[in-house]
């Protein structure tokens, strides 16, 4: 509950002033934006501090959850730590500084690993503390880059930031709840899930989750900074329409395949590694496999409208993924009260929204619709032909004979089959 209050709170730490960061054309203006949202973090965090420390058995009470009471004085000081950092990093991006952020991104996996074991004997509050530190870890080294930087902050004046707060005030008014109904689009599954069918459902949605999420959800946010940074320069040149179909179609081309192999072999490949109690958790990775594909395929191209500054566009689609979300596991639940079908229900429509959305970004760059479709059905036959062996080997032999040894072969190949595609963009 600890980390999901942070989550939630940090999306609002800078009221998303942090966003705009990238966009505008001088380090001087940007500066002022950099300031001004740091100066953002510090009076939510404080403003938070105010509320939470004195109503902190209040609030746990009506969590129902008594023993966070304890904790909670560590929510203001990780929101400002997170906070922080989330400005120092779009600092980064428009620096295109990406090396160093994805050294921050291994400290603060080390960091939180680290204080977490090294810290064990206290419990609860090594969890913790090791959460609030490892999120914020990694900020020496982009608080740096802006020591480097300070000539252009020498130059911050209240003028500027005065202007900057008005230049950019859709960031807070409108983005802040795209973000915020993004968030709780996130938090909703588990949470009905719970209530609808039971807690052992949701706690077998949530792990399956993690597992397909958490590397595809870093991987897809570094090509989203990437994206951003290059996406900025790409609008002053009037080039925003190719850049955007020209990283969906190497996306497209690098995912297509490990889906598909993902999408065939998950419930035996989780029956061979995990064991046969895990059969159902590998069918829920398999229909997963299925909508993680189009969100990682579609989030980069979606810093389209911060750019733009279409915050309208971005919340529509967010809410219509909020809306689809409860939706589909409402009517999933009651007609069906099986977590497979809720999970085939929940993937389709957002895999609607997020295609629906990816069109739109299509429609403001001026770009083809149908450049949605070309990359799928370009790369499909070689995503089937790496699913092959997998599909052989899983489905095809005969069941009753002692095959593991040729299923993981065969299995391997497919794996293999499928980065090859990844590979080569990377040495391109």
């Amino acid at each position: 509950m600890f980390a999901s209050l942070l989550s939630i709170l940090s999306i609002v730490a800078s009221l998303r002033y942090q966003l705009a960061i990238p966009l505008p054309k001088t380090d001087e203006e940007a500066a002022n934006v950099t300031v001004l949202s740091l100066a953002v973090v510090v009076c939510i965090a404080s403003l938070t501090a105010a509320v939470v420390i004195p109503l902190s058995q209040t609030i746990a009470s009506a969590l129902n959850i008594p023993l966070l009471a304890g904790y909670l004085w560590l929510l203001p000081l990780g929101l400002l730590l997170v906070g922080t950092y989330e400005v120092l990093n779009y600092w980064a991006i428009r620096k295109r500084a990406f090396g160093a952020i994805a050294q921050t991104k291994l400290t603060q996996s080390l960091g939180t690993v680290g204080i977490q074991i090294g810290g064990y004997t206290l419990g609860p509050t090594a969890l913790l503390i090791g959460r609030v530190v490892g999120q914020a870890a990694g900020l020496y080294k982009l608080g740096a880059m802006l020591i480097r930087d300070r000539r252009r902050f020498a130059q911050v004046r209240v003028s500027g930031i005065k202007a900057s707060l008005k230049d950019y005030r859709s960031f807070p008014l409108v983005s802040t709840w795209s973000g915020l109904s993004s968030a709780g689009g996130a938090q909703l599954p588990p949470l009905l899930i719970a209530i609808i069918i039971g807690p052992v459902a949701a706690g077998l949605y949530a792990l399956t989750h993690r597992v397909l999420s958490l590397p595809i959800g870093v991987i897809s946010k570094s090509m989203g900074d990437v994206f951003y940074s290059e996406a900025v320069e790409a609008k002053l040149q009037g080039t925003l329409g190719s850049l955007v179909v020209d990283i969906y179609y190497k996306m497209v081309a690098a995912s297509l395949p490990i889906a598909m192999v993902l999408i065939i072999s998950a419930p035996e490949v989780f029956s061979v590694v995990f064991g046969e109690n895990w059969v159902r958790s590998g069918e829920l990775a398999s229909w997963m496999s299925f909508g993680v594909f189009f969100q990682f395929v579609t989030t980069p191209p979606g810093r389209v409208f911060l750019i733009l500054e279409r915050h309208g566009y971005a919340l529509i689609f967010q809410l219509a993924f909020l809306l689809t979300t409860a939706a589909s596991i409402i009517i999933g639940g009651w007609w069906f009260n099986d977590i497979i079908t809720i999970v085939a229900i929940l993937t389709f429509g957002r895999s609607v929204v997020y295609c629906c959305r990816f069109w739109k970004i299509l429609d403001l760059v001026d770009e083809d619709a149908q450049k949605l479709w070309i990359p799928l059905v370009k790369y499909l036959p070689y995503s089937i032909l790496c699913a092959l062996p997998a599909l052989f080997g899983f489905y095809m032999l005969d069941p009753s004979e002692n095959y593991l040894y040729i299923k993981i072969v065969l299995f391997v190949l497919s794996v293999l089959m499928s980065v090859v595609p990844p590979l080569k963009l990377v040495l391109k």
